[in-house]
């Protein structure tokens, strides 16, 4: 997979690995990493499919459908490249945590579906449900926190709260940050995203 590897000041911090929103690239996040963690290693991806240009990280049908076998086949891409890029860089596998905005956040979503200890910890920016009527891998190690948007237009607040639930349900610890500025990521979401992650991985 395309990608940026960038290695931080603190080894023993977690690394950030990295997924855009549709239509962006590996560049995108790159400054969300640097307020969230300054001295991460960060791993940025940029997704295989191409949607009318725009790179995304799976297909969907349409608007909020996604087409679930794909899905599945890109989530176990991103797992094995997760794997290799361990291997290449020197990383810890058991201390990466993901960062991912819309479609990114998605398919670090639908890690935390498939695969047990996927992540250290994950920041969900507006993020839907990845799929439904499957049994979660067991989450109690695992911190999550959601960005979310009380109008946002593409994932609603019950979306929100029904990923809390199945989480939640998982073992996971789930902190929701709330804002009034549709699917956008702020300046204010990022902030906060920043506070937990300094709370949960930097005591």
């Amino acid at each position: 997979m395309k990608h940026i590897f960038e290695k931080g000041a603190d080894s023993k911090a977690p690394t950030l690995v990295l997924f855009h929103g549709t239509g962006g690239t590996e560049q995108d996040l790159l400054p969300l990493a640097n307020i969230i963690s300054p001295e991460s290693s960060v791993l940025s991806l940029r997704g295989n499919v191409l949607e009318h240009g725009m790179p995304r990280f799976f297909k969907r049908l349409a608007e909020g459908v996604f087409d679930e076998e794909d899905l599945i086949f890109r989530t176990k891409e991103v797992y094995d490249f997760l794997e290799q890029a361990a291997d290449e860089y020197s990383l810890d596998r058991t201390n990466l945590v993901a960062v991912g905005y819309s479609n990114g956040a998605n398919i670090a979503g639908s890690l935390l579906f498939h695969y047990k200890a996927a992540w250290k910890g994950a920041i969900l920016h507006h993020p839907m449900v990845p799929r439904r009527g499957i049994e979660l891998p067991g989450l109690s190690d695992t911190p999550i926190f959601i960005g979310a948007g009380t109008n946002d237009p593409i994932c609603s607040p019950q979306e929100t709260e029904e990923l809390n639930k199945l989480l939640s349900e998982a073992g996971a610890s789930v902190a929701i940050h709330w804002e009034h500025f549709g699917h956008q990521l702020t300046a204010s979401e990022a902030a906060a995203a920043a506070t937990w992650f300094r709370e949960q991985f930097l005591k």
